[in-house]
């Protein structure tokens, strides 16, 4: 009788207590909506340096080139 008792115990342990921290067995979705900011966040740095640095980014891309000629 006791051994059913601890086992019954131990099922309810288990089924009540939440899964580990480290264990995202349930969702590998990650952080979206953290991903999506961080996407959003590059692309308008790149629009705002392209827009500042257009004229010395093209000088440095044709000087690059030209010495690999």
């Amino acid at each position: 009788m006791a051994t059913i008792l601890i086992t019954l115990a131990r099922l309810r342990l288990t089924l009540i207590s939440p899964p580990p921290a480290h264990d995202r067995s349930r969702d590998d979705r990650g952080d979206v909506p953290g991903w999506v900011l961080v996407t959003l966040m590059s692309v308008g740095l790149m629009v705002v340096i392209g827009a500042v640095a257009e004229d010395q980014l093209t000088e440095m891309l044709r000087s690059a080139l030209n010495s690999v000629k």
